[in-house]
């Protein structure tokens, strides 16, 4: 009898849609203009989720330990309220730029627009907390951890900053070459990987979908995964995790399916405006001195006519995160693919040309970095097959 009322309990539950995106900042006055393009696309979301990249305050003095961002006015999160978003993770490497003061503003007032955020707060045990909504029935639960330091950043007992995992980097000679080009090792320690897996465990015992992101891989970088970013991304399926998505590089990286969950290993940007990273007018030495050295780091001239998005010009090429869940629970998930105009508003795109054009670049880089995953066009967007 308890099966039979579970089934026709879950016959009753209506399909759900969430969607994901990736890199925010919204350093721009206006910041609504930017999701116009997608605003409608959006709005076809039950849960909408993207990652909050730097603080949101008036407050607080800079961090150290990397290269600041500058804190983005408090009033710009409205935005995301207008845009539709009801979640957002905040574990990354510019969370702690404003300290303590700089996550509580960026928390109160994602809060104050409706929209739970999870991955920061004023401690370790609140970074590690699950952001909790429920729709059509179903508790969704988000967790959010960043990979990429700095650790002055991370957040302890009594310490304010983000929940985290912390990855060994090794580097050996390739080849008899001292000295020479390295191949490098990296992984994320034992200890921060179960508790991860512990949280998630946890999560999942409240909720029906969790849902993990992580700020993982390497920076400006087309296509590459770091060692570390698939084992992490699989120990948080093999967990519980339904749904497993990346960001930090600024540019799309591949999508893989694990154990039948989908790992979007990095969304890229979406609406990520700043003028922090130009090298002409920038006000802080230590921006500007880390604008012009990423360039020779990573080997790219931003585009001259995109000056409120200084990065590789293949990241515009763009992705929304699309997993449909039938009342049964079943995930099936896919993308739309997105251009990125010089007005930096994020353009959806159908299957036509361009919209093809943007597919096929993430079938390449899937190819690129090794990995095995397929899809095909079904209702205007990318369906994983």
């Amino acid at each position: 009898m308890q099966g039979k009322a579970l089934y026709r309990a879950r016959m009753m539950l209506k399909p759900l849609r969430i969607m994901m995106v990736g890199d925010l900042v919204l350093d721009e006055p206006d910041a609504d203009r930017f999701f116009d393009n997608a605003r409608s696309v959006l709005g076809e979301a039950d849960v909408l989720i993207g990652h909050v990249e730097v603080p949101h305050t008036r407050r607080g003095v800079e961090s150290v330990g990397d290269v600041p961002a500058p804190a983005s006015a408090p009033e710009n999160l409205r935005a995301l309220r207008h845009a539709g978003f009801h979640l957002a993770s905040l574990a990354g490497n510019h969370a702690h730029d404003r300290g303590a003061e700089g996550i509580a503003d960026t928390i109160a007032t994602l809060r104050e627009h409706g929209i739970a955020s999870a991955g920061a707060g004023a401690n370790l045990a609140e970074a590690r907390k699950p952001a909790i909504i429920e729709r059509h029935g179903r508790r969704i639960a988000l967790l959010s951890y960043n990979c990429v330091g700095p650790k002055e950043g991370w957040a302890g007992p009594t310490r304010a900053g983000v929940a985290h995992l912390r990855v060994i980097s090794h580097y050996e000679p390739a080849g008899a070459n001292p000295g020479g080009p390295p191949e490098a090792f990296t992984f994320a320690t034992p200890d921060t990987l179960e508790a991860m897996q512990a949280d998630i465990e946890a999560a999942k015992k409240s909720a029906d979908i969790v849902i993990v992101s992580i700020h993982k891989g390497i920076v400006h970088t087309p296509a590459k995964l770091a060692m570390y970013e698939r084992p992490v991304a699989r120990a948080a399926v093999d967990a519980g995790a339904d749904i497993v998505f990346g960001h930090h590089p600024h540019i799309l990286r591949g999508v893989e399916v694990f154990k039948g969950k989908p790992v979007y290993h990095g969304l890229g940007n979406f609406v990520t405006v700043t003028r922090a990273l130009a090298i002409e007018g920038n006000d802080s030495p230590t921006r500007k001195a880390w604008a012009i050295k990423r360039r020779e780091i990573f080997g790219f001239e931003p585009l001259a006519d995109y000056p409120l998005y200084p990065f590789h010009p293949e990241a515009r090429n763009a992705m929304i995160a699309v997993c449909d869940v039938s009342p049964d629970g079943q995930i099936t998930p896919g993308f739309i693919p997105c251009w990125m105009p010089p007005s930096c508003a994020p353009q959806p795109l159908g299957d036509d040309d361009k919209g093809r054009e943007v597919a096929g670049y993430i079938a390449a880089i899937i190819e690129r970095a090794g990995l095995t995953a397929s899809f095909a066009w079904k209702d205007g967007r990318v369906i994983f097959s």
